[in-house]
This record gives C-alpha cells, structure tokens and sequence, in this order.
C-alpha cells in the first residue's frame, strides 16, 4: 500500500498492519500511555460429560445497553457458548435515507449512535463533500473539531456512568451524568438542542459560536481533569472494581484485528489505530495529542484507555479554542448552503436559493465516496451512491458496535456469566447503531 493510500484511509480489502507502515513510523514521535498489568488468566476448561443448558440474556435486560439478545450456553456459571441477536430496534435509517434529499439524511444519521451524534453527521457530512468537491472553511473545521470532542467525552462520560453502575457501583453514574450535563449544556447554548443537534451542515456548520459559549466552555475544560482524578480514586483502587476488571475478557490484538475490531477495544491490547492520527481530517494533523493504549486487551485496559482517551479531548479542545480561525462558519457556495437569514429580506437572488434548497434541495454529481472518522466507538464510516439527483441512490454506514459487537463471544466464553456483564459495559455497545 502507498503511503498516499493510507493517508486517504485506503485499504483495499485487508486491513494494513499498524506496525508496518509509514502510519506507525509517523505514530513513534506520539507519547504512548501505557497501562501497567498483570499476567493473563487462563479460562477453565469443560469438564467432560457436564450438563450445559441455554439461557436468554435480553432483550429486556439493562445490563445490555439496549434490546440486544443474548442466546447463552452454560456450564454452572461458566459461559460456553454466546450468540448475539439483534435486529430487534432496526429503524430501517439507511433505506429512509436514500428517499430524502441530502440535506435532510443529517437529521436520520444522527440518530443511529445516538450517543455520538456529531460524530454520525461528521461522516455522512463529509461523503457528501468529497461528492461535491466542496471545501470546508477551517473555522468550520476547527468547530467540528471541537464539538467531536466534547461528544467523545459525553459518550465515554455515560459508558462510565452506565458500566460502573453494571459492576454495582452507583456513585459512578450520578458523578458521570452530572460533568455530561456540563457538555450538553454547550450543546444547547450553540445549537438549541442538547441532543441531535443538527450542528453539522454540508459545507460547515449550522451557526457560529455565540457569545459566552468560549468562557463557558474553558470553564469545563478546567473542571474536567479534576473530576476524571476524582472518578480514578473512587475504582483504581476499589478490590471489587479491580477484580471484575483486571484479567476479564481478554483478546488479543491479532483476534481483533481479524474481526475488524477498532476503536477504545483495539488499542486496549496495544495497537494505536486511530484515524484521527492515520487519515487525519477536518485539521485534526494540526493538534498535539496522544493516543492511549494498553498491554494485554483485557477490561482494566479498556476502562483506563477511555479514561485517558477524555483527558486527551480535553487538550485537543483547548488547543482549537485557542487557535481558533477567523472567518466564515459554513461555505459561500448559495448552491449548497442556506444563504444567511439578513439577507432574504434584500437579496432576491439570496430568497431564490433559500427557496430551491428547501424544496429541491442540492444535487450531487453522479459517484461514490466513502468516508471514516475516528467515533468514540472506532472506526465509523459512510458510504453514499450517487446518481446525480438531489437524493442518494444508496447509503450504507459501518457501524462500530455492529462490527465489534463479533468480539463479544471471545471476550465472554470460558469465564463466568457475571464477567460476561463487564464485557458488554466494556464494549460499549449502541444499539441504534447495530440496528439501523
């Protein structure tokens, strides 16, 4: 593979090893975060002649994260054999799309990781770009920039919330939801919604920051750090924390890499994928930032790379305020994007374009374009065929809870069922987004 390829985030079928490309030799000058640990664990071996017996965990069962079913084979409490079904919320995003016209699509996509919001209108945003050979103006980048990561720390906020409260640790989730709270709160001073913002627009974003909202924001920034100490001193040490964790679902960089897996669970057990350093996007190759990484890939791992991963997000943030651009928050391009409001009132020309977006909407030259952004989740990416009409002709989005959902029966079978539950908190899996 050319090195041109891999920064187009081109892989042409298998997937490139990390640690044998110009990416990885790039990725050496990144300070690694390493967690300390222990030795592996070896699962209990079947006693011959035992009686197993299959159980339903799910749909309706918080310990999911969502209507997943689990269909489980058992040996006492020791896991055999677990089997995923889904399908149970599928909302059919993917066909509805393909019957509006582009600009309407943001308003489905959001709504698949419903955690990561900003993150599903990034990727389908820009598909749609690339199509239309549209440049984003680089305050409008430095904005995404900074609303991905505020969303990245909202999402790992609630997994940290909802997974300490699976393990029996109720504090947790009141703490988390209280600093989410904090991010929401932004979300809603710059969009008007506090969840499916609609933010992100094709060609930048929806509005500009408004006043209040930078101070605000530098508020949290200086709150967090201290509040993410607070979180470690209450589980680092917890015996119950440490024992659920530590040694519990352990799979190997090779076995996740074979079943696509990326994201949080990948660089657990030691590999730095991560697109935002591989194929950077909307200037995410101008921010100093590290990319957390464990040792053996098992739940503690999983838990400290997220943790790192949000003071990460925090300096990112902090650098693009810092170094925000002036200039436009959305592109000039009238065919594209809705002219500002001022103008409807002395512009015809201006009340002519407003009116044949919202009615027709804009078209898109006939091609195809695939899109990745690193999610809170791993690797999320949108896929759009275009006929030349001002609706799709087919979207396809990989998701990364549907892909990584695979590694749950390695990461589950041969320990117990209560390891099983830690599992799934860890793979923080969305269910909107494996049922779309």
């Amino acid at each position: 593979m050319s090195d041109e390829e891999l920064e187009r985030g081109v892989t042409g079928g298998q997937r490139p090893d990390p640690l044998a490309t110009p990416y990885r030799e790039r990725e050496r000058s990144v300070t690694m975060d390493r967690v300390a640990h222990g030795a592996a664990v070896e699962t209990a071996e079947r006693e011959p002649d035992t009686e197993l017996f299959t159980i339903n965990l799910g749909p309706h069962h918080p310990a999911t994260h969502g209507v997943l079913r689990l269909l489980c084979t058992l040996e006492g409490e020791l896991v055999r054999e677990v089997k995923p079904i889904i399908g149970y919320v599928h909302t059919g995003i993917e066909k509805s799309m393909e019957t509006q016209q582009y600009w309407k699509g943001i308003t489905f996509v959001e709504r698949m990781d419903y955690l990561a919001y900003f993150a599903n209108a990034m990727t389908y945003c820009n598909a749609v770009e690339t199509l239309l050979e549209e440049e984003v103006p680089k305050r409008a980048q430095y904005l995404r920039v900074i609303h991905l990561e505020l969303n990245r720390i909202a999402s790992h906020l609630f997994w940290l919330g909802t997974s300490a409260l699976d393990i029996g640790a109720i504090t947790m989730l009141w703490w988390a939801l209280r600093e989410r709270d904090h991010v929401l709160d932004l979300f809603e001073m710059s969009s008007g919604q506090r969840m499916h913002t609609r933010y992100f627009q094709v060609g930048g974003v929806m509005d500009d920051i408004p006043p209040g909202w930078e101070a605000k924001c530098r508020e949290f920034l200086d709150l967090l750090p201290g509040r993410l100490d607070q979180y470690e001193a209450l589980l680092d040490r917890n015996e119950i924390w440490l024992q659920r964790m530590k040694n519990v679902g352990v799979v190997s960089r090779e076995r996740l890499l074979a079943y696509g897996v990326t994201g949080p669970l990948l660089r657990a057990a030691g590999d730095p994928w991560d697109l935002r350093k591989a194929a950077p996007y909307s200037s995410y190759d101008e921010f100093d930032f590290k990319i957390p990484v464990g040792t053996i890939g098992d739940c503690y791992d999983r838990y400290r790379v997220r943790m790192a991963e949000m003071r990460e997000s925090v300096k990112i943030v902090a650098q693009a305020l810092d170094g925000l651009p002036e200039g436009p928050f959305i592109t000039t391009n009238r065919k594209v994007a809705l002219p500002p409001r001022h103008e409807l009132a002395t512009s015809m020309e201006a009340l002519i374009h407003h009116f044949k977006l919202v009615t027709e909407g804009f078209r898109v030259p006939a091609g195809e374009a695939y899109n990745a952004i690193e999610s809170p989740r791993g690797e999320l990416g949108c896929y759009i065929l275009a006929d030349g009409s001002a609706k799709p002709a087919r979207v396809h989005i990989r998701d990364p809870s549907f892909v990584n959902l695979q590694a749950l029966a390695e990461m589950s079978e041969g320990g117990l069922i209560a390891d099983m539950i830690a599992n799934i908190a860890m793979l923080d899996p969305i269910l909107g987004g494996i049922d779309r």
